[in-house]
């Protein structure tokens, strides 16, 4: 077991030390994520479960229940299989992301972190076997939630700050 040197005197901690702060802020920061999705979609069944629709323009407000995966595909499957299955990719991406994440841009880590809080959420919301909480509704584009919205957004981030990153490497 190695132990981890002293910071320099400079100041700067040992790399193994910055490498679990980064590891453990992209887990925190995904966990406040997965909490504010879970706690939005918690004030949403309370406010719409009547039946209620919202109109903000663009976006309504309408509870609606996934029991499949992204644009209910699935829907028909045994909760149980779509439990595990999410539960399968949100886990293998988490432990990629925790293993990678001293090595990433941090826009990329910033993704990152949103794809893991949303997964989280969506898999923490759908245990109960009713489906994914959902409530933004355009008419036009399926049923979703914030938590859909961390995920899309993230990989984009994740992206983003992968194509930037490795074009910043090329230039040192």
């Amino acid at each position: 077991m190695s132990v981890p040197s002293p910071a320099d005197p400079a100041g700067t901690p040992p790399v193994a030390t910055k490498a679990w702060r980064v590891k453990i802020g992209l887990l925190a920061a995904a966990a406040v994520l997965a909490v504010a999705d879970l706690v939005i979609k918690a004030l949403a069944e309370e406010l719409l479960s009547n039946g209620a629709t919202v109109d903000l323009g663009l976006v309504n407000l309408k509870l609606v229940y996934n029991t499949g995966v992204a644009f209910s595909l699935g829907a028909n499957l045994a909760p149980w299989l779509v439990i595990a299955a999410t539960a399968v990719i949100v886990l293998a991406m988490s432990w990629y992301a925790v293993s990678t994440a001293p090595a990433m841009p941090a826009l990329s880590r910033a993704g990152a972190a949103m794809v893991v809080g949303g997964g989280a959420g969506n898999l923490v919301d759908r245990m109960d076997g009713r489906g994914v909480v959902d409530y933004l509704h355009s008419g036009w584009f399926p049923t979703f939630n914030l938590a859909d919205v961390f995920v899309t957004v993230g990989v984009g981030l994740y992206v983003l700050g992968s194509l930037l990153g490795s074009r910043d490497q090329e230039k040192a």
